[in-house]
């Protein structure tokens, strides 16, 4: 019925709603495999490179999944979910992003046959979560092993198996290195035994074109890209000690709305001496604590630079908040916001050297020589800057393993050998399942095996006989038999020392499992930003849209 004033009721059969929900499952499901099939390439030591344009010329070549992903444009909602678990997994252990888009695609294709023979997605979803919880479980178990950080050599193995797949795999000895050496130089020890290791904020990768890639090293200190303000301040100080500002040495400039009415010379003069006394102030609180180098996140008028001169004081104007975040972690300054504040303990004396020095065109700020650095620099060199930022993605991914290795010492076999190791477990334990979640979980197992056929495939081998004498070989001879990604040809990677840190995979399953299981359970997709010609905004019908 239509009441005066009254929208038009929506009548709609079961059938209708239960096609439209089909039509969109199947539609994320497309999108997904998309999206996997784009980066499939980027898997294992032979993978291809992607070479990506943005809309400012700029070019990027790289078989990072994770970056690959973040300059793809998708409009499809169901794309940009799997777009964000990429980011997801390289903001929780920094590696793997490429697996875990591979898995959750062929997760989602394996569901299409079911959903297609008419299963419930919730059916598929209950499945899906108990071979999750399994894989866990075994993952956990048997097939992982115990690694001793304290092992240099063991512990080089895993990070150079992570970067042979990469553009750094020629010079995976010198990655290696310093990856270690910058993981171990901001570890710190909580009480409890617990390890802290924040490598986003105090290991900063510092990349300068020119020289080669044998030339670069891990600094222990910071390095900045900034000169000293006046040019006949020290630009070599030995033992400095460092104070730390976050507020201006300037005087403060009034408003818009401040109105000075000026009556007579002397008033201006007044005012200009008001000036300097509030600069030299601010300048005799910093000579008080005789510091040799002081950095400030705000200017340094001209007056203040003539009053540190005269003290010996070199000044470093408009300093990052995180730069100087590690030059306190670096020499043991602390950060202030009034220069009245200022006492004793505060000043740094934790570094042996500050100093200027020009690389090519630019002048570089160097706090190096530190006691007890818990921050570092990593300083990059390569031929151009493409190279850079190529070896600088690769180097994050080497860090975040040294990193997961430190915080969880557990490792599992390689080269698609821990895919195959759980398809096998899942399969067996799929035959005690009764009812009809016994193929939704057995396909998980299916899935799985994704991982080795690509691998395979990126290889040049044959893919079926390859996954036919690999699942032989898991059946007969242990679960550490994998595919050696350059040559295609099964080997045990006990014998090769082929490992993966373990919270890497368990994530990566997380992940892809659970976004795979989110997708099942979408059946409409609203949309609240497109107009139809009445003005009104378009949408598949939803539940809340029919009532009576």
């Amino acid at each position: 019925m239509f009441g005066p004033g009254a929208a038009p009721i929506v009548v709609l059969s079961q059938n209708t709603k239960r096609d439209s929900g089909k039509k969109v499952q199947r539609e994320n499901i497309q999108a997904g495999k998309t999206i996997a099939d784009v980066i499939r390439t980027c898997l294992g030591p032979q993978a291809m490179l992607k070479m990506l344009m943005d809309p400012m010329g700029g070019i990027v070549m790289t078989n990072d999944g994770n970056a690959i992903l973040r300059e793809i444009t998708v409009q499809h909602p169901a794309a940009k979910t799997m777009i964000e678990i990429a980011r997801t997994q390289d903001e929780e252990v920094g590696d793997g992003t490429t697996s875990v888009i591979v898995l959750a695609g062929e997760l989602l294709a394996h569901a299409e046959p079911f959903l297609a023979n008419g299963s419930h997605p919730t059916v598929i979803i209950r499945a899906y979560k108990k071979a999750l919880d399994d894989a866990i479980t075994a993952l956990e178990g048997d097939l992982s092993v115990s690694l001793d950080v304290n092992d240099k050599e063991k512990l080089t193995q895993v990070v150079k198996s992570c970067l042979d797949t990469k553009f750094m795999g020629k010079w995976s000895d010198l990655a290696c290195q310093i990856a270690m050496e910058a993981v171990k130089t901001v570890s710190i020890e909580q009480p409890g035994g617990r390890r802290e290791i924040d490598i986003k904020r105090y290991v900063k990768v510092e990349k300068l074109p020119g020289g080669s890639i044998e030339d670069s090293h891990v600094l222990k200190g910071v390095m900045l890209n900034k000169d000293v303000t006046h040019p006949k301040m020290e630009r070599v100080v030995k033992n400095p000690r460092i104070v730390l500002l976050d507020c201006p040495l300037e005087y403060k400039k009034g408003e818009s709305q401040t109105n000075v009415e000026i009556v007579k010379e002397a008033d201006f003069t007044r005012m200009l001496e008001l000036e300097e006394k509030y600069v030299k102030e601010l300048c005799d609180n910093i000579i008080a604590v005789k510091p040799n180098v002081i950095f400030t996140e705000k200017g340094v008028s001209d007056l203040a630079q003539h009053y540190l001169l005269k003290a010996g004081i070199s000044a470093v104007r408009r300093v990052r908040k995180s730069d100087n975040n590690r030059i306190a972690r670096a020499c043991g300054a602390t950060i202030l916001n009034r220069t009245d504040e200022l006492r004793e303990e505060h000043v740094g004396t934790g570094a042996g050297n500050f100093e200027i020095k020009k690389i090519n065109d630019d002048y570089f700020c160097f706090v190096t020589e530190c006691q007890d650095p818990k921050a570092c620099t990593i300083v990059l060199r390569g031929a151009s800057k493409d190279i850079l930022n190529e070896s600088e993605r690769n180097l994050q991914d080497a860090l975040n393993v040294v990193r997961n290795l430190l915080l969880e010492p557990k490792l599992v076999p390689g080269g698609g050998a821990i895919e195959m190791a759980v398809s096998r477990v899942l399969t067996e334990k799929a035959a005690e399942i009764a009812g009809v979640e016994q193929w939704p979980y057995k396909a998980v197992a299916q899935a799985l095996e994704i991982i080795p056929r690509t691998l395979a495939q990126n290889c040049g081998a044959n893919t079926i006989r390859t996954l036919t004498a690999l699942r032989s070989k898991h059946a007969t001879s242990g679960h550490t038999w994998g595919i050696d990604g350059n040559t295609g040809s099964l080997v045990d990677m006990k014998e090769r020392n082929i490992w993966e840190p373990l919270s890497v995979k368990l994530q990566a399953y997380k992940t892809a499992i659970e976004t795979a299981m989110l997708l099942l359970r979408i059946d409409d997709i609203v949309s609240g930003s497109k107009k139809n010609q009445g003005g009104a905004p378009t949408a598949h019908p939803t539940e809340e849209s029919m009532k009576e």
